[in-house]
C-alpha cells in the first residue's frame, strides 16, 4: 500500500475543524525553515517534523490499531531487525525490558512489534532506541541499541505545540514518507518534495536531509494518512507532527532522530500486520 505524490503538488492547510486554504509552493518551502515539530503546526527546525499540509495525493489509509483517534493511541512490539523470528530462543523475555505494569498496560494485545525509545533522563534530548518483535515462543527478541535525539528539553506527559519536549506514551506507528524513494518498506509511504528542509539547529548544526526517511507516531495525528497530513483530533494547541526522522547531530523539537541507515532499516522491518507501536519516555517514566 503506496501513497502516491505527483509533482508538483498542491499544498493545502487544514484547521482542526476542517477548513482548507491553498498554499503556494514557495510559501510552503519558507514556512517548513521556520517552524518545527511539536510547535507551531507548520514545518520545521530544531529537527522537528513539518506538521504541514496534506498534499494532493491519492491516500490508501491503513485502518487504525486504536478505534478512537481523538486519544493517544497506545503501542506494540516488533522483532529485532537484525535477528529474524526463527531464531528466538526460549530464554526469550515475556516481558518487555525496562517498562512497568502502567506502559505495559498501554501495549495493546496484539502488539507484536514494539519500538523502545528509552531517554538518558527526564530532561535530556539523549535516547536510545530498540526493536523487539514478539516471537511464537510467546517472548520478545530485541534487535540492536541505537543512540537517538529527542527533544531539546526532554519529556513530558502534557505536551502543547513549542514546549520543546517529547510526549510520553504508547503510540502506534501507522505511516511513513520521505524526500527519498521508498526504500521497500511495508507501511505506506508518500515520497513527496515537502520533506525538505534547510537551515540550522539548535546547535548550529545543518538540517539539510532530516527528512528523507519518516515514520509518523501518532500522537495527535490521524493514522492512515500521509505524514504531512494536518488533521489534530487533540486540537493544534497539543501539537503534532511528531515523527521519527533521519538525525541531524542535535536536539529536536519533540521528534525522535535516529542515523540515516538504521531509519532506513527499521522502515524496513515495520510490518503493519504486527500492528507495530512506539513506547517512548525517559528511563523513569518508562518504568511505572
Amino acid at each position: 500500500m503506496r501513497y502516491l505524490v505527483k509533482h508538483p503538488v498542491r499544498h493545502r492547510f487544514s484547521s482542526s475543524m476542517g477548513s482548507r486554504v491553498p498554499v503556494p509552493a514557495a510559501v510552503l518551502a519558507l514556512a517548513l525553515a521556520l517552524t518545527g515539530c511539536g510547535g507551531p503546526d507548520v514545518g520545521t527546525t530544531g529537527g522537528g517534523a513539518p506538521s504541514a499540509p496534506a498534499g494532493a495525493q491519492d491516500v490508501r489509509a491503513v485502518a487504525p490499531t486504536t478505534a478512537d483517534t481523538g486519544s493517544e493511541p497506545s503501542a506494540a512490539g516488533e522483532r529485532g531487525m537484525d535477528t529474524p523470528a526463527a531464531e528466538a530462543s526460549a530464554s526469550a523475555p515475556t516481558v518487555l525490558p525496562g517498562l512497568g505494569p502502567k506502559t505495559l498496560a498501554e501495549i495493546p494485545a496484539n502488539a507484536r512489534q514494539v519500538l523502545i525509545v528509552t531517554g538518558t533522563d527526564k530532561n535530556s534530548p539523549q535516547s536510545q532506541v530498540v526493536l523487539y518483535q514478539r516471537t511464537d515462543a510467546s517472548g520478545w527478541t530485541a534487535g540492536q541499541t541505537w543512540a537517538a535525539h529527542n527533544a531539546r528539553e526532554g519529556w513530558t506527559d502534557d505536551h502543547y505545540a513549542g514546549d520543546l519536549h517529547s510526549p510520553i506514551g504508547v503510540f502506534t506507528l501507522s505511516d511513513a514518507g520521505g524526500l527519498l524513494a521508498d526504500p521497500g518498506t511495508k507501511l505506506p509511504y508518500a515520497q513527496s518534495g515537502s520533506f525538505t528542509i534547510g537551515g540550522t539547529g539548535f546547535e548550529g548544526e545543518p538540517l539539510a536531509g532530516s527528512f528523507d526517511y519518516v515514520v509518523a507516531i501518532d500522537y495527535n495525528r490521524k493514522p492512515g494518512t500521509s505524514p504531512l497530513d494536518w488533521t489534530r483530533p487533540l486540537g493544534t494547541n497539543r501539537g503534532g507532527g511528531i515523527w521519527l526522522h533521519v538525525d541531524h547531530g542535535g536536539p529536536t523539537h519533540g521528534c525522535v532522530s535516529l542515523a540515516k541507515q538504521h531509519m532506513k532499516e527499521l522502515l524496513l522491518a515495520l510490518d503493519p500486520a504486527l500492528h507495530p507501536v512506539v513506547v517512548m519516555g525517559d528511563r523513569t517514566s518508562l518504568e511505572r
